[in-house]
């Protein structure tokens, strides 16, 4: 059975595997971009990194341009708005595409049938949550905040033991 730890997604500072980091770990996968409505998000997701990274918890930000162009700037760029703006610390990759011809394994893997959250990734700041055993077990659209009551029920029941 493929779970999140067949396969890799680059940190934006240091080329790492940030999956393998994740490994044991509930992980909610954001594709992010610094010029969107929604950016704001960045600040609640940075809480709540913050809150359950005790718990066995993590944000993963994936920067993604494909969405109106919303994430132009350069991989240094991203990480100076983020650090400056929302004091992001969570794991964040490199540019990544979710959809399309390049779109990353992990989305291939993520938005097939199979795992029962099909479709292309609509917008910026689309997220899923995959369990602790490295299996998605939600979906949810860019206008789900991540305080969401619903979220934040589904996070603790992906969390380890």
């Amino acid at each position: 059975m493929t779970a999140l730890a067949d396969f890799e997604l680059a940190d934006i500072h240091s080329g790492e595997n940030l999956v393998a980091q994740a490994r044991g770990k509930a992980v909610l996968l954001v594709n992010v971009a610094s010029e969107c409505g929604f950016t704001p998000q960045y600040e609640a997701l940075q809480s709540l990194h913050d809150e359950l990274a005790d718990k066995g918890f993590t944000v993963i930000g994936v920067p993604c341009n494909q969405f109106g162009a919303q994430e132009p700037g350069s991989e240094e760029e991203i990480v100076s708005f983020c650090t400056s703006r929302y004091s992001v610390s969570f794991p964040m990759s490199k540019k990544t595409e979710v959809n399309g011809a390049n779109r990353h394994p992990l989305y291939a893997w993520l938005t097939d049938p199979a795992q029962g959250f099909p479709g292309d990734i609509a917008w910026n700041f689309e997220k899923f949550l995959i369990d602790h055993r490295g299996l998605p077990v939600g979906r949810y659209p860019s206008g789900v905040t991540p305080r969401d009551n619903g979220l934040m029920q589904d996070i603790a029941e992906a969390l380890p033991g």
